[in-house]
């Protein structure tokens, strides 16, 4: 059964965009190794507090935890974005409750 991954950090949310902006083949090139790894669906977000989180749905906890290990550029990434605080990964799985849409 899938799950939704949320990482959440403390950084800089307009310095990830203008890098991402500035090189969109490094972000999209770990994107797509992802997927081949199992992930489902990818999102980043910020909030006015200065963090960002990351809600991916991926295959299984660990297909995410094998991905991130093999991408060591990703913390390479994080640093560049000001990262201050160790990721917070938490997984979440789908509750039936009948009113999903």
């Amino acid at each position: 059964m899938p799950v939704l991954m949320t990482l959440r950090v403390a950084a800089d949310a307009q310095e990830l965009e203008r890098r991402a902006t500035e090189n969109p083949g490094r972000m999209q090139a770990i994107a797509d190794d992802a997927k081949t790894r199992g992930a489902i669906s990818h999102r980043f977000y910020a909030n006015d507090a200065g963090e960002i989180m990351v809600v991916d749905e991926w295959e299984s906890p660990e297909a995410f935890q094998a991905f991130f290990a093999a991408h060591p550029e990703i913390q390479d990434l994080m640093a560049e974005v000001g990262v201050t605080t160790e990721p917070t990964v938490t997984f979440w799985r789908e509750l039936d409750t009948h009113d999903r849409f």
